[in-house]
């Protein structure tokens, strides 16, 4: 996961509940648009609209160099002329040439996740196109959607890369739970963390991921520390979300 900063580019839709409007915002189109046709205004309404998610591009996720290097449009653009790559590119925006599903599951799950986490962030969310090496990127108040690592599991250039275990991962119905997920994660991190024991470690996990079901309204994380979880709660109800999120006590839920 990359954490970096970002702009706060949200703003409350008027609504009188005060909800913010949430709408996946699309850089990957001006991104292929540049990286497939050469298109100079694209690249500058990359770097003039989105300045922090370019930098976050090229520094961090692809790390070819400085944003600010007068030849790194050239190093950019030759990145990914590689056929691999510009196939990579292609499938992408075919496969996501519409997203109205993933805004509405964000859109009700952030919704969600302010009724119980009154204080929650709302964050900016963006698409891109990385290449292979990161799914999610999370920085202040914003998220970073990869598209090019949700492609399906049965997506020919995955099995050179990835085994059975990681692909079934890479799916569009896991867009959103990851988001949530990491997201999360930026929010309340585990303090200590290398000092921590699996068991601990575990829990935390499992603590978020129970906080997401509850977001997506479904159980879609399985496992044996959100099920510790979901009992802690049950038993538990007086506890509110935050509290449980912060808590570094798990010797209730062994």
């Amino acid at each position: 996961m990359l954490c970096t900063g970002c702009e706060w580019k949200l703003k409350p839709n008027g609504d009188s509940d005060g909800s913010a409007h949430v709408e996946v915002q699309r850089y990957d189109r001006l991104e292929s648009r540049y990286l497939t046709t050469g298109d100079f205004s694209a690249l500058q309404q990359m770097n003039i609209e989105y300045p922090v998610e370019t930098r976050t591009l090229i520094e961090k996720v692809l790390q070819i160099g400085e944003v600010n290097d007068p030849e790194i449009s050239n190093k950019f653009l030759r990145f990914y002329q590689d056929s691999t790559l510009q196939m990579l590119i292609a499938d992408t925006e075919a496969e996501y040439a519409n997203m109205d599903d993933l805004n509405s599951q964000l859109q009700t799950s952030f919704d969600n996740l302010r009724s119980i986490l009154p204080d929650f962030p709302v964050p900016q969310v963006y698409a891109q196109i990385g290449a292979l090496d990161h799914s999610i990127i999370v920085g202040d108040r914003q998220i970073g959607i990869c598209l090019d690592k949700y492609m399906g599991e049965n997506y020919p250039l995955y099995s050179k890369y990835y085994d059975y275990s990681q692909r079934v991962t890479m799916t569009r119905r896991y867009i959103v739970p990851d988001c949530l997920t990491f997201y999360l994660l930026s929010l309340y991190p585990m303090e200590q963390y290398d000092s921590r024991s699996q068991f601990e470690k575990d829990m935390h996990m499992g603590k978020v991921m129970w906080v997401v079901n509850k977001a997506l309204g479904t159980n879609f994380f399985k496992t044996e520390y959100v099920a510790r979880v979901e009992k802690y709660m049950r038993q538990h109800q007086h506890i509110p979300v935050a509290q449980l999120l912060i808590s570094d006590d798990y010797s209730q839920m062994v």
